[in-house]
């Protein structure tokens, strides 16, 4: 499962100081206890025969399910059937069926079976049922905004720009509102499918597609049969209009599903697909295990995307576009999560959510494997950071347990510590070991574990049998426990004993000291040496090392491996030349930050900035571009010749778009054919920064240009540049393209106050006129988040208040055009957006 998250643009006002102590607070409350499920019945086979009702928006379903008892002798059988009609239960003896008796109430299906079975003494049960999607309960999460579990998208095709589709989600315990199961983790089983579909329409499911039959009535049966098993929510169905695009890896067929406007685009997006495939093979030494691998896209998908075997599904905004894709592929990291959950996931599975790092912890660094192996150590270094970042700057995670028992919910288990922490925490746990017995740790506990549930402890267990390694200190601090190292680092040096000493002091709190490996380079003479020490679990450490006159820079966390908040005391000069020489790019992106904070009042700084230009690394020559300031002019003119030039021949598209950006700063109309040639590219990066860099120079030209750059599938970093515009200049055609700053204008002003004005501006202009589409999307994106600003009580009400404020708006605009039906039906959005607030 890859989350859908608030933008990083939002993320750390919901969690300023100043709402942070409007958080919920549990510290008062009942300690709990989620044991891992009690396993009464083990689950065999689940065969399936499905059909679907379009107008009412329900499944109608056959289930043969084959059971045994698991250990101890048992009568009867408990399903979880949740919202369902169930019209009759049987023992199915070779196809004879006898009666039995149930109860279903409160969701779950019980079952009196027709005597005492024993241990591994197998039965089949009968169930004919109705499921009905709409009359869930349960209530959807931050990482899984709904738990229906079955949806239908556009059923009755009454919206003639949304397609026709059928997508299921079953993580966590949702797939049992479309077929009785036990719908637990630790559970396992073999499947077959038949849907019965329009002729029309294509189907997916898990396994491989062994029969296809037409059927009276134009439709259709296909037959799904998955011959390995695997966990309940991990059952897939997907219908629809879809274009299948062929690909394979080896002999196993890799399929993509997408709707066929983006037929053309499909291999680009996800044509990496066989090289992951043949990379995770061999770097695990297990090859992928599955007889098919498909991906799927799915309309107004509730989360990212989701790895039901064999089957992953992907939300609609994976699919892109040549002026997307050649900036670069932004779901690239999301297509390797979800494949790589084919091993650590699916294959072997945590047998709780309590374990469920072990699932997605490592998804979420196979992001990093893919892009270290693929782009280079640089690119795998930035993603990590970023996601890191993402955590550290999320105060309410810093007390959270990797592996914790005591949740309220299964799903506040999707979260930053299980995610972004939990992959950072693999980085370390890599180097400590070292590569060879990390991936045959890996590969050990994949063999030992394979087809079944494992936890934490099993996998600690799988890497100290390979290493030899007491892992206990490392899974306890990491794993077991909260928080992270905040350290403040010291130097000084000793000229007559010509010693350099690093002072390490941890400044998180005594009852959490961490011990840990650490690297520190000592620059001499254009030279690193490395040092490779120890720092224990107390609050100060001290490392002392010989050198040969003062060192031009001592580089603390010199791998950039550590996971921890550091406060480096460093003059400007050594950041400077921390920039342009430190081995790691955590460190040169560390001393790039701290050298923009001082490119108004330095020249050095600025000649710094203007010499990382010319690094190896494109993510570090935009953020110098981003960090130059144009508009002055001692800057433009020592930087703007070299700005010129990457403006005009990076080989990477996100940097010549960024240097556009940044001669656009300078107001200057000398570069206006840059802009003009800008807007005549393919790249969105390019055409959007020319955009706005042509807006200062030639306003008058903005509104006609804006009509032929395509925003849909825009940046965040793009969207902020253009808000202004697009709202100064009512471009219309642009108005959904900014529902992503403006759902969320109350609190843009706490991260980017110059955006302040132009996003509520954006936000009243939408709900001012008559804007389907952006009104649709706004609403439908605030319900998404709606789990994660609900965290927040204070920021939930701050939507609330916004949305009412735009309801009134609405009003006035209907009162103005009272025969407009479309404006009626946004009224309808926000009132149910409202609601789901309150």
């Amino acid at each position: 499962m890859k989350q859908l998250l608030i933008s990083a643009l939002l993320l750390g006002a919901f969690f300023n100081p100043n709402f942070v102590s409007a958080q919920t607070d549990y510290s008062g409350r009942e300690k709990v206890y989620r044991a891992t499920h009690i396993k009464m019945t083990e689950l065999k086979h689940t065969k399936l025969k499905v059909g679907f009702d379009y107008q009412k928006e329900q499944l109608n379903g056959e289930e043969w399910l084959t059971a045994a008892p698991y250990f101890y002798a048992t009568d009867s059988l408990v399903l979880n059937a949740k919202a369902m009609l169930i019209h009759e239960v049987a023992l199915d003896r070779n196809g004879a069926k006898q009666p039995l008796k149930y109860d279903y109430k409160n969701d779950m299906l019980k079952i009196n079976l027709d005597k005492t079975y024993q241990k591994d003494q197998q039965y089949t049960v009968y169930i004919k049922y109705t499921a009905r999607p709409n009359e869930v309960k349960q209530q959807g999460s931050t990482a899984i905004s709904d738990a229906k579990g079955l949806y239908f998208i556009n059923a009755q095709g009454k919206d003639p720009d949304k397609p026709t589709q059928i997508w299921t989600q079953g993580e966590t315990e949702s797939s049992s509102a479309w077929f009785p199961t036990i719908d637990k983790t630790n559970q396992k089983t073999t499947q077959e499918i038949y849907m019965t579909v329009p002729d029309k329409y294509v189907t997916l499911s898990n396994g491989y597609l062994k029969e296809s039959k037409k059927e009276a009535n134009g439709l259709r049966t296909d037959h799904w049969v998955m011959v390995k098993p695997h966990s309940p929510y991990l059952f897939f169905m997907g219908v629809g209009d879809y274009a299948v695009v062929r690909d394979k890896w080896r002999n196993i067929p890799v399929d993509y599903y997408v709707e066929k406007e983006y037929e053309p685009y499909a291999k680009q997006i996800f044509g990496n697909t066989p090289e992951m495939m043949e990379f995770y093979s061999k770097i695990l030494k297990y090859d992928y295990p599955w007889n098919k691998y498909a991906q799927i896209t799915g309309r107004d998908y509730i989360s990212g995307a989701m790895e039901n075997t064999t089957a992953t599904l992907h939300m609609e905004m994976a699919q892109q576009k040549p002026g997307d894709l050649i900036d670069e592929n932004r779901w690239e990291s999301t297509i390797a999560h979800e494949l790589f959950h084919h091993w650590f996931g699916d294959l072997v599975t945590a047998e709780s959510w309590s374990n469920l790092t072990v699932n997605e912890s490592f998804a979420n660094y196979s992001e990093y494997l893919w892009f270290e192996h693929k782009y280079g150590k640089d690119e795998a270094d930035y993603h990590l950071l970023t996601d890191v970042d993402r955590y550290k700057h999320t105060p309410t995670d810093f007390n959270k347990d990797l592996v914790r028992f005591d949740y309220d919910s299964r799903e506040d288990m999707f979260d930053l510590v299980t995610y972004n922490k939990g992959g950072g925490i693999l980085h370390m746990l890599r180097n400590y070991l070292g590569d060879e017995a990390f991936f045959a740790g890996l590969n050990h506990y994949l063999k030992t574990y394979e087809y079944k549930n494992a936890e934490a402890h099993q996998l600690r267990l799988a890497l100290e049998e390979v290493s030899g390694r007491d892992l206990n200190w490392f899974f306890n601090q990491w794993f077991f426990n909260n928080g992270h190292p905040k350290l403040d680092i010291k130097y000084s040096y000793e000229p007559v004993k010509k010693q350099i000493t690093v002072n390490v002091q941890q400044t998180q709190g005594s009852d959490l000291y961490f011990q840990f490996p650490l690297a520190i380079d000592i620059y001499e003479n254009g030279k690193a040496t490395r040092h490779e020490v120890w720092a224990d679990a107390k609050a100060n450490n001290s490392f002392s090392f010989n050198v040969t006159k003062q060192p031009d820079l001592v580089d603390f966390n010199a791998n950039g491996v550590l996971l921890a908040e550091v406060n480096d005391n460093k003059t400007a000069e050594q950041f400077y030349y921390q920039a342009l020489n430190a081995k790691s790019f955590k460190s040169r992106y560390d001393a790039v930050k701290k050298t923009a904070e001082n490119a108004d009042k330095d020249e050095k700084a600025v000649r710094t900035l203007i010499a990382v230009l010319k690094d190896p690394s494109f993510r570090l020559r935009i953020e110098a571009l981003n960090a130059l300031d144009l508009s002055k002019p001692n800057q433009l003119k020592l930087a703007g010749a070299e700005v010129e030039r990457l403006a005009n021949n990076d080989p990477k598209t996100l940097v010549q778009g960024a240097a556009i950006g940044a001669l656009g700063k300078s107001n200057d109309r000398r570069y206006l054919p840059i802009y003009e040639k800008g807007l005549t590219a393919v790249s969105n990066s390019v055409k959007g920064n020319s955009l706005a860099a042509m807006a200062k120079v030639a306003p008058e030209r903005v509104a006609t240009a804006a009509e032929n750059v395509d925003l849909s599938n825009a940046s965040e970093d793009l969207m902020t540049t253009l808000l202004p515009i697009i709202v100064e200049n009512k471009i219309t055609k642009h108005q959904p393209a900014i529902v992503s700053i403006v759902a969320f204008y109350p609190f843009v002003a706490m991260q980017q106050p110059d955006l302040a004005k132009p996003a509520e501006e954006g936000f009243n202009w939408i709900m001012s006129t008559d804007s389907p589409e952006a009104t649709a999307k706004l609403t439908k994106l605030l319900t998404q988040v709606k789990s994660q600003i609900g965290q927040n009580p204070q920021a939930q009400m701050m939507v609330v208040k916004m949305l009412q404020s735009g309801l009134s708006l609405k009003m006035a605009a209907l009162k103005a055009n009272p025969q407009n039906k479309n404006i009626n039906s946004q009224i309808d959005m926000i009132n149910a957006t409202i609601e789901a607030y309150k």
